[in-house]
């Protein structure tokens, strides 16, 4: 179907300010009377605070207040439970608020009247700790007798158990020719988002406790600060100024509550900015994982069965870990039809840095082990990989390993034929011989990849909007409220493209008023792969409201609308029988590598991805989306290594800690935009953002395979491991 407005490649609204430097974020923020923040950090993995000496802190001039446990009304928060302290120390109402977790946990709260009076007073407080064991290996912190993290939570590390009970897998391994059997180990990966933790407090005109910070719901970012201070909700009011990136790392509270408490003390308004060093050791990272798999499959090509263990280190709190390894447990067995699955997936509470949303949530690390059992399969039975998965791929009416069939329409074999020809895959396998002998060798791999849009697992998905026609005889303006954040994927833009299609006006015609819960309703998350899916439905509902009221001559025409998707249903505890998802997207990944053996060094040459997204409301914002996701897939592939040492942080600032650069991505990665519409999709648009991160590590590692025959089980592909595989260290 042909549109006016949906489909085309119109330029970002936010283009202009943020190229130019006019858009303020968080840090940019300032008000008159503002006065300055620091945080100290416990700086420890797990101990007691056994008393907080604040006398010399606070005698230094220009220092206004030090707050610590005591100070919070409700000292606790959580985005799934309140498990973590705003504050650790004594004087904290909650069981175990006097307890640090992990070096990031914040101990106290210095508040000056400038930036470097306030630093001054936090390296005078004297805080007394008596240390505990620490527990940071998931699978010892499992063992009976492990020292507990939360011992006020039960009697077990373990926060987390979701399993698989699909049919007879003994069963299934019997009638398999081929079996293999693997470990795999994925690590902590870093958001590295441009713009540190940052934020600005204050009362606004009508006294409510004002919060300017980066994250990725308002109306949940509102709910937590309400809920630690005491408040009513109508009472707290937050606000997103342009966000410096998110990628799921702004999900959890960072600065926003002691902004808050800060500035309802002191009536003042209250600003803070962290390091880069703080950010890191501060907010949570992507889980790392254990996967253990066990597959078989026929002589013919068809899967029969598998086995999986899966142990993902959930750190100190926990964040959003029971919904991320939901997604690891559906993605485990990758977008293909296992009759016979056994999957168990844990989430172990340790003393390292909390684990949290990150891109992909959970299906990274679950589609790296299923994609690299079907790599391994297809070489054990002598068969191409694509063909191999062409066999196995998904279609209508077949079930996943939770029991049900997946939402149409499944489009694993388009995405997978379309990045296989734009790849030329059947054509490199024809010149794929080379020299053994050669320093630099190369290689090609392929992995699929499939995630669910929005929320899930019993969930009711909502998401408001508003929709406001000004005119006279014609519509002269059309005002979208809505509350979704804009965290750098040019989502505001293609709100304004919906709105603009939905009433029949140019694009120009249309204004947005975004992201303040004291003029916008709930919208949801910017997470989850939903905005576009959810936000596209809210407005098309609201704008039709709209024009009916416009339509009878009513001026201005003002309608709101609250979408709800269609239901999902838990795990069952026992087989993990559901209908967690009510739609998913699948993409496809072929590349080309180079591998230095002398050097372990891998270089991408060429990346062809293929993402089906029902309907692109602006391309030009899809191809962004899948090269912006496949660098940052490349960095967890083959290059970030976060490590951690007895809990505490040892690559704490982006010296230590490497990103990929200009000089470090792919040569070229080509965009293969496949559109098969969603039937409940607005416009038949499906959820984008996080698919090309997906395939991207299982088939580099196939590739490197291919280019030096050996197999590594571990991210990321750094040199050491490449020549450790090698036998050369």
């Amino acid at each position: 179907m042909t549109y006016k407005i949906i489909g085309q490649p119109l330029p970002r609204l936010d283009a202009r300010g943020k190229v130019t430097g006019e858009t303020e974020y968080p840090g940019d923020r300032a008000m008159p009377g503002m006065v300055h923040m620091k945080i100290l950090f416990a700086e420890r993995p797990h101990a007691r605070v056994v008393s907080i000496d604040t006398a010399q802190a606070e005698k230094v001039p220009g220092v206004l207040a030090v707050f610590t446990a005591k100070d919070v009304p409700v000292n606790e928060y959580g985005l799934q439970i309140n498990d973590q302290p705003v504050l650790c120390g004594p004087g904290s109402q909650k069981e175990g608020g006097d307890i640090v977790r992990f070096v990031g946990d914040q101990v106290a709260l210095v508040v000056a009247e400038t930036e470097a009076a306030a630093a001054k007073a936090r390296d005078l407080i004297r805080v007394t700790y008596e240390d505990l064991p620490v527990v940071s290996d998931p699978l010892e912190a499992m063992k009976p007798g492990a020292p507990l993290v939360h011992p006020e939570l039960g009697d077990s590390n373990v926060c987390v158990h979701y399993k698989i009970r699909k049919g007879d897998v003994e069963e299934g391994f019997a009638k398999a020719d081929v079996i293999v059997e693997s470990e795999y180990r994925t690590p902590f990966q870093e958001h590295a988002f441009l713009q540190p933790e940052a934020g600005l407090a204050y009362l606004d005109e009508e006294g409510r406790i004002t919060v300017e910070a980066a994250g990725q719901w308002t109306h949940t970012d509102r709910k937590e600060i309400a809920h630690a201070l005491g408040l009513p909700e109508e009472k707290v009011r937050v606000i997103y100024p342009a966000i410096g990136g998110a990628f799921g790392g702004r999900e959890d509270i960072s600065v926003q509550i002691a902004l808050a408490l800060a500035a309802w003390k002191l009536q003042r308004p209250v600003k803070i900015i962290w390091s880069r060093r703080e950010s890191i050791i501060g907010h949570g990272k992507r889980h790392p994982m254990t996967l253990r798999a066990r597959w078989g499959a026929t002589k013919d090509g068809k899967l029969v069965a598998a086995e999986n263990e899966i142990i993902a280190d959930a750190g100190a709190y926990m964040y959003t870990t029971n919904k991320v390894l939901g997604n690891t447990t559906i993605t485990s067995t990758g977008p293909y039809f296992i009759p016979n699955v056994k999957t168990d997936v844990y989430g172990v509470y340790t003393n390292n840095v909390p684990t949290a949303a990150f891109r992909g949530f959970g299906a990274p690390q679950g589609l790296f082990m299923a994609e690299m059992q079907m790599n391994k399969l297809a070489e054990a039975l002598g068969m191409d990989p694509v063909e191999f998965r062409r066999r196995n791929a998904l279609k209508e009416g077949d079930t996943l390993g939770v029991g049900t069939p997946a939402p149409g329409p499944v489009t694993v074999r388009q995405v997978l034929d379309a990045a296989a020809e734009k790849f030329g895959w059947d054509e490199s396998a024809k010149g794929a011989m080379q020299d053994e002998g050669a320093v630099v060798r190369r290689g090609r791999g392929f992995a699929c990849g499939f995630k669910n849009v929005g929320f899930s697992f019993g969930y009711q998905e909502n998401c408001w909007a508003r929709v406001e026609l000004h005119g006279k005889a014609e519509i002269e303006q059309v005002v979208v409220y809505h509350a979704g954040a804009e965290v750098g994927q040019g989502t505001h833009t293609v709100m304004a493209q919906m709105a603009a299609e939905a009433v029949g006006v140019p694009y120009e015609k249309v204004t947005m008023v975004v992201s303040d819960t004291a003029v916008t309703g709930n919208s949801g998350s910017a997470s989850a792969s939903r905005m576009t899916f959810m936000a596209g439905n809210a407005i098309k509902g609201a704008a039709e409201a709209a024009l009916k009221k416009w339509q009878a001559e009513e001026r201005p025409a003002i309608a709101e609308y609250t979408y709800l998707a269609p239901k999902t249903t838990p795990f069952d505890k026992e087989t993990g029988h559901s209908m967690p998802n009510f739609a998913y997207a699948y993409a496809a990944q072929a590349v080309e590598v180079e591998v230095d053996t002398e050097t372990g060094h891998v270089r991408l040459r060429r990346v062809v991805s293929a993402d089906d997204v029902g309907q692109a409301i602006n391309p030009a914002l899809v191809e962004g989306q899948i090269e912006g996701g496949v660098v940052q897939a490349q960095g967890y592939a083959v290059l970030e290594e976060f490590k951690v040492q007895d809990g505490r942080v040892l690559t704490d600032q982006l010296s230590t800690y490497l990103i990929p650069t200009i000089l470090d991505i792919p040569e070229k990665v080509e965009s293969v935009i496949v559109e098969v519409p969603d039937p409940i999709g607005p416009w038949g648009a499906r959820g984008l953002g996080e698919l090309p991160f997906l395939p991207l590590a299982p088939a580099v590692a196939a590739a490197v395979h291919d280019a030096l025959g050996v197999w590594i089980d571990e991210l990321p592909l750094t040199p050491e491991r490449v020549l450790r595989a090698l036998g050369k260290i």
